[in-house]
């Protein structure tokens, strides 16, 4: 496997809120999270770089995961130990009241892949079946198009577009979306948040991912067209490519 994490401030935004990276171990296992701090909130760059932090240094006492079953649990777990330290610290510190992060992580093995999230950042899958989003955004907009409130053309452009139901660290407790399902050589994982998804269609996200280029620049190329269209928010995204062993070279890899 071989991935690369890209994060971009965009054209509006003074600073960047979003977080993220790519992590490999011993044993051919691969970690990858992206962390949208909640704009218009005090520290979200804190609370993203919290959750970033956190993850990373839990990765690296682990030795190798047998199962799904193991991995979720792993996950579980994590995630309430950085939802509870990122949630303590908005509580004792004012100037970071208030403050939270999206999370989308994968744990990605030779032959499964275990996806986690809290938010509205996404994960996507594109192999041979096709490409199909695994995560469904804990968002205002996504709860009124599965109620059949409004369509997902209404979506685009409703007002509260933005506004999350669940977030990391708002909450003393709170649970995250956790799957695993199988994968084999040659599919590609897209992890992303909104700042990417709110100017690139679905269709556009493929055409990019089946480009025959590396996948630093096709990311670098995604991120330049959602800025081209705006750029009014940070834009982030992890492409995680499962390749046989032998082709593994130039990104960061495992």
């Amino acid at each position: 496997m071989k991935g690369k994490f890209l994060t971009d401030r965009g054209q509006i935004r003074s600073h960047n809120e979003d977080s993220g990276g790519t992590y490999d171990n011993p044993h051919g296992q691969f970690l990858a999270i992206i962390a949208d701090g909640m704009g218009g909130h005090k520290a979200g760059d804190v609370a993203s770089q919290m959750a970033t932090s956190i993850i990373q240094e839990k990765w690296q006492n682990i030795n190798y995961f047998n199962t799904p079953e193991d991995t979720e649990k792993w996950l579980e777990e994590t995630i309430q130990k950085m939802n509870k330290t990122i949630y303590e610290k908005a509580q004792l510190d004012k100037q970071c009241k208030g403050m939270g992060t999206t999370i989308v992580v994968s744990v990605c093995s030779n032959d499964f892949v275990t996806i986690a999230h809290i938010g509205d950042s996404r994960c996507y899958l594109f192999n041979e079946d096709g490409f199909a989003q695994i995560t469904e955004d804990h968002s205002l907009v996504n709860e009124l198009i599965r109620s059949g409130q409004i369509s997902e053309q209404d979506a685009e452009n409703h007002p509260r577009k933005n506004v999350l139901l669940k977030a990391l660290g708002t909450e003393e407790y709170i649970a995250a979306d956790i799957k695993s399902f199988s994968w084999n050589v040659g599919d590609k994982l897209l992890l992303c948040s909104d700042g990417l998804t709110n100017k690139l269609s679905d269709n556009e996200l493929v055409e990019f991912l089946q480009l025959n280029h590396g996948i630093e620049e096709v990311g670098n190329k995604m991120i330049a067209l959602a800025n081209e269209r705006g750029g009014e928010d940070n834009i982030s995204l992890i492409i995680v490519d499962h390749i046989a062993s032998e082709e593994v070279g130039g990104d960061a890899s495992c």
